[in-house]
């Protein structure tokens, strides 16, 4: 017997068309290879289990009892490789794990919280695991397995993630309904007159790229809450005279708001908004499944604001 070290698929492969087919030369058609090549093969087989394996009769080449008694395990072996390489049919309905995503309070509202809904009915054995952005740590968090997938902006990605841009954010004006003064005919002055509330992720912060722009115009507003997220400014809103500008999706649809365009000076840059993953999980068919529900909940959304 040979040393099955040198036995690779390729010879395997080779043996079940020869036995099959009882000729080099249509054994060597259906490989798609040349006679030359199947016959050194042959040679390298019968090396290898110490066996004639084909023997040439007035009827062609006939199998030896050693390569008849081949035929069931070769078969099953190619079979069982076969399936090896060939990952499972993903079925969301039977699927159970859980998804590590990092993400803001804001892609946890317009992004997860849809997915959290289409999951239910779709695959309700996934569960999501959401996680805060930690920019230094992405790429190892990704790498590691310590995070799945991550929603973040274009400029905050690591060169070496995979990843695929969801949408284009916008910034609205909104404040609650019946406010004295907002609306899509504010002044700038009234704008700079009334009381706002600003996000700040790091905390504390009153000035944003709003207020960059004012400057530019010698203009300042007047900044009197600081929130470290987007979450409650529909509550402090509704509450308060105070207005704020937020992104579009956030705030859309919301009845008991009014959202509005900034005086035309204070338009202010959106952003893209991109799902990032590593090339780890790129060919995984779970994985593939969530990345596209996610884009068809994306454009969904798009299509309604």
């Amino acid at each position: 017997m040979g040393d099955i070290r040198i036995l690779d698929l390729n010879l395997l492969r080779a043996l079940d068309m020869l036995l099959e087919e009882g000729s080099v030369t249509r054994a060597a058609e259906r490989l798609g290879v040349t006679q030359p090549a199947v016959s050194n093969m042959l040679t390298r087989l019968r090396e290898n289990f110490g066996d004639p394996l084909l023997v040439r009769t007035q009827r062609g080449m006939t199998p030896t009892t050693r390569a008849l008694d081949l035929v069931a395990p070769l078969k099953r072996i190619l079979c069982e490789i076969g399936t090896l390489c060939q990952p499972d049919a993903f079925d969301p309905v039977a699927a159970s794990f859980t998804v590590s995503i990092a993400a803001t309070d804001y892609a946890l509202q317009v992004i997860l919280l849809p997915l959290i809904a289409r999951l239910r009915q779709e695959a309700p054995g996934i569960t999501l695991a959401v996680y805060p952005l930690d920019d230094a740590r992405l790429q190892e968090q990704l790498e590691k397995g310590q995070l799945d997938m991550a929603l973040i902006t274009p400029e905050t990605c690591p060169p070496d993630l995979l990843s695929s841009k969801l949408f284009h954010e916008e910034y609205i004006c909104a404040a609650r309904k019946n406010h004295p003064t907002a609306g899509m005919h504010m002044t700038l002055d009234q704008y700079c007159a009334a009381g706002h509330i600003i996000v700040s992720y790091e905390g504390g912060q009153f000035c944003g790229a709003t207020d960059k722009k004012l400057e530019t115009l010698g203009r300042r507003r007047h900044v009197a809450l600081s929130v470290p997220n987007f979450l409650a400014l529909p509550d402090l809103l509704l509450k308060t005279d105070l207005i704020t500008m937020a992104p579009r999706r956030l705030l859309h649809g919301r009845k008991d708001l009014t959202l509005f365009s900034p005086p035309s000076p204070l338009i202010v840059p959106g952003f893209d908004k991109i799902l990032a993953w590593h090339c780890r999980t790129g060919s995984d068919p779970r994985y593939q499944w969530l990345r596209s529900k996610i884009a068809e909940i994306t454009i969904f959304v798009s299509e309604h604001i």
